[in-house]
Order: structure tokens, then C-alpha cells, then sequence
């Protein structure tokens, strides 16, 4: 889904040229022109993005990142710091400032573009995290963390084994960390009898071939490398062009992050500390819902959520949320016939394959839960009335479309479902969740009545 930036830049000229540039990507953009305004707008309105000058009003950008870095209200926000020279020492500092990224002007619209489809996709499990650990403290479930991390497992992915020892020296000096050298070919065994690695650092290929970008690819469609951390180290003696190629290439097939201009240790260390911390949040949000949670708020038949978890998680986000979201009420269609017909077995077959189908339609980000017998509930974070109208329909297709298969008998059965949607947060009225689930439960009573097998938006939504 398109995303809020905010653009922090004294130059009026600058801002309307990256207004522009990301207004054509369907990004909503905000401006702010001096410090005050950018933490302003920073904390009021919540960007997923913020692209900061380096130098603002005769301020100094790293000081405003520092001071944005330091307010609990926006300091989860990335920050990009757009530099107008090459600068080591400032690229540094930014870094160290907390910001995600520091680029050079003038900015390839491309590799920009590529950095903040990164950015937004690593906020989106933060998000994640942020809502489900909430909605667990409120239930009472979530556990103390551990307040010592062990050293990170870090695997060195090199063409030359002399790369791989001189990275590895220079990592050992600056970070707590176990390391291991590998040749590219053996890469994908890595996890092999040894711990699986928390972090891939690549060597890219150099020349315009796909090598080190392949591997990535492999290495995200393994179990066990998966959810690791991948960086992608790029040779900065090759063409802007073809590291503008290979930048925006590793990082829309799921490198977390790529050095474009060769290993530098200082460098690669504060990236480091910045994508362990973020890993070691994912991790213990996985943790958390396929463990301490699945007893006391997973339905055991479909795997989705429960009533139970659903209503809190609800009611935090009606609470907090300043942008809108869209809530589903979603009921199959003449169930009791199945479970009349063929029996509660084949009843729960129907159910099981429903929630799966509704799961793997939605993002990450969006809660699916069962919440009656044949009744199901969909709640999607920062989502417009015409996504959330978009997205029912493609649920209500996916179910009708593709017959239930029955493990019991040798046929399937064709089932539908009636949708309720109404929409909260935002510039709505922002309604409590008693009253955006009678908005929704009213749509959905009406898409029975009219015929059942169809969507209905709430006319406090339309």
C-alpha cells in the first residue's frame, strides 16, 4: 500500500522536485521546510517516511534526525538523510544519528524509489509488533524479554576466501558477534548442522551479472534462512549505473540493506546495530504468537485468531489509530446445510480451508480471525475505503471461485460468503468498536438479506 513521506527541506524547489517524483509512485506527501515544522508535523501526522536534508533553515540535518531519533512519538519513523556531496565522515554521523539511509544528490529516482519500498516493508513488521505486543500486554499474556542477547550468528558469503578473513578481522573488533566464512557455491547449506546464521553478508558479483542476487533470492525461500538478515556488499569501483541496477535489484527481492560502495567496517557495524535490533523484534514477535499466545487466543481449527484476542485488538486500534482502517464481518453463506448434509467433519474441512484462504489474501499487517461458529472478522491497519472495498471482493472471489475439496468424500463443494464492511480512524467519526461493529454487522446483515454471495459497505463508510 502507497505510504505518508514527509520531505524536510528549506529549498522550496527541492521539495516540489521529490513531491513530484514520489507523487507519480502514489505516495501521499507532506512538507515541512525548518526544524520546528518537521518535528511538528513529524509527531501530528505520523509519516511512514521522513527524507531529510542534510541541511535545513542553517540547522544542522543530523541534529533535527538526533532530535526526531529522541521523541517517543516519531522516533520508530525511518529517516532518509539526502546529503548534497559525498561525505564519509557526515554519512557516519547520519548513521549514528539513528537514520536508515544517507544518499547523495542528485538522487536516482529509482534507487530512492527502491530504498523506501525497503524502508516501508521493515516498518510494516515493526508495526506488526508494536499492535500485537499491545493487544498481548492488555491480555495479559506477554512474557518478560531477556535482557542479555547473545552474540549474533553472521555468515560471510564471499567469492574469495581472502574477502571473507579480512571482513571477518574487521568485524571481530568492532562487534559482539560469531562469524563464518563460505564460499558462494556452499552458501545454501550454511544452516546445515550449525545454528542457523542470524545475518548474510554478500558479496555482490562484480559486473552486471545476477550471481550474488540469485543467491539472495535462494537464500529467502529457505526455512531456514528465511528471516534472516541479508546485506549485500556492492564493488564501488563498478559504473553508477550498474550499482543503481544492482541496489534497487537486491533490494526488491529481500536484502535488508546493501553497501553500494564497498565494505567499510565503521560503516557496515552501525547498519549492523540497526538490523539486529530490528531482527531480534521479529523474532520475538514470531515467538510470541506461535508460542506464548496460540493456547490462549488461537482458534485450533483454522489457526487464525479467536474472539477473544480479535475484540482487544480491535478496540487498541479505534482507539489510536490517527489513520483509517477497515473492519470486515464476514459470515459463509447456508453453512448449516454442510454440516446437515455431509456432517460436522466435512464442516470443519470447509472452515479450515476458508481461513487459509483468507489469510494468505491478506497482508501481514491484517488480523483474520475466526469469531463464531462460521462467522469471521477482518481488521486492516492504514487502509482507504476503495482498498478495503477492493480487498473484500478479491476474499469474497477467492472463496466462491475454487470449490471446498472434502477430505471425507469424493467431491467438493462450492461455498460463498457475505461481507459487512465499515471503515474507522481517519476523517471519519471515528467511532467507538461497539459502533463500527454494528456499522459492519448491519452491512452484512444486508448482504444476506439482498441475496447473500456479495459485499455491502456500511453507509457511515460510503
Amino acid at each position: 500500500m502507497s505510504g505518508r513521506i514527509l520531505i524536510v527541506d528549506d529549498v522550496a524547489t527541492n521539495r516540489i522536485v521529490l513531491k513530484v517524483k514520489l507523487a507519480s509512485a502514489c505516495y501521499q506527501v507532506l512538507q515541512a521546510s525548518n526544524w520546528a515544522e518537521a518535528i511538528e508535523v513529524a509527531v501530528q501526522d505520523k509519516p511512514d517516511i521522513i527524507l531529510l536534508s542534510a541541511n535545513v533553515a542553517e540547522s544542522d540535518g543530523i541534529e533535527i534526525c538526533e532530535d526526531l531519533k529522541r521523541n517517543p512519538a516519531c522516533a520508530n519513523i525511518p529517516v532518509i538523510m539526502i546529503s548534497p556531496a559525498k561525505d564519509r565522515c557526515n554519512k557516519l554521523r547520519a548513521l549514528r544519528a539513528g537514520a536508515d539511509e544517507f544518499l547523495v544528490k542528485p538522487i536516482d529516482e529509482t534507487m530512492l524509489l527502491a530504498r523506501i519500498r525497503s524502508l516501508l516493508r521493515t516498518r510494516d513488521t515493526a508495526e506488526e509488533l508494536r499492535l500485537r505486543e499491545e493487544t498481548s500486554q492488555h491480555l495479559g499474556f506477554a512474557e518478560q524479554h531477556a535482557s542479555f542477547d547473545a552474540p549474533v550468528n553472521i555468515a560471510l558469503i564471499t567469492v574469495q576466501n581472502e574477502t571473507g578473513v579480512k571482513w571477518e578481522k574487521s568485524l571481530s573488533e568492532l562487534l559482539n558477534c560469531n562469524t563464518r566464512i563460505s564460499a558462494r557455491k556452499n552458501a545454501l547449506a550454511l544452516a546445515e548442522g550449525h545454528p542457523a546464521p542470524d545475518i548474510l553478508i554478500i558479496e555482490g558479483s562484480k559486473g552486471c551479472t545476477g550471481d550474488g542476487l540469485h543467491l539472495v533470492s535462494e537464500l529467502r525461500s529457505r526455512a531456514k534462512t528465511r528471516h534472516a538478515v541479508i546485506i549485500v556488499v556492492l564493488d564501488k569501483s563498478e559504473s553508477t549505473e550498474c550499482i543503481v541496477r544492482k541496489t534497487v535489484a537486491a533490494l526488491d527481492i529481500g536484502a535488508n540493506d546493501v553497501l553500494a560502495e564497498g565494505f567499510d567496517p565503521e560503516e557496515m557495524v552501525l547498519r549492523l546495530n540497526r538490523q539486529i535490533l530490528q531482527k531480534r523484534q521479529a523474532d520475538r514477535l514470531r515467538k510470541t504468537l506461535h508460542d506464548g499466545l496460540r493456547l490462549a487466543v488461537i482458534d485450533p481449527l483454522t489457526g487464525l485468531f479467536n474472539r477473544r484476542y480479535a475484540m482487544p485488538h480491535l478496540a487498541r486500534i479505534a482507539r489510536s489509530s490517527c489513520k483509517p482502517y477497515a473492519l470486515m464481518l464476514l459470515d459463509l453463506d447456508r453453512f448449516k446445510s454442510v454440516n446437515d448434509i455431509y456432517g460436522h467433519s466435512a464442516g470443519d474441512d470447509v472452515l479450515r480451508e476458508v481461513g487459509q484462504r483468507l489469510r494468505s489474501e491478506l497482508r501481514s499487517l491484517d488480523l483474520v480471525a475466526r469469531i463464531g461458529g462460521e462467522e469471521f472478522m477482518v481488521v486492516m491497519p492504514d487502509t482507504s475505503l476503495k482498498e478495503a472495498e477492493r480487498a473484500a471482493e478479491r476474499l469474497r472471489k477467492r472463496i466462491n471461485e475454487t470449490p471446498v475439496k472434502l477430505a471425507s468424500f469424493d467431491q467438493s463443494l462450492s461455498i460463498s460468503l457475505s461481507i459487512g464492511v465499515a471503515m474507522g480512524g481517519g476523517d471519519t467519526a471515528n467511532p467507538n468498536t461497539e459502533e463500527i461493529l454494528d456499522q459492519a454487522d448491519r452491512a452484512l446483515y444486508a448482504a444476506k438479506a439482498d441475496g447473500r454471495n456479495q459485499v455491502i459497505i456500511s453507509r457511515s463508510a460510503a
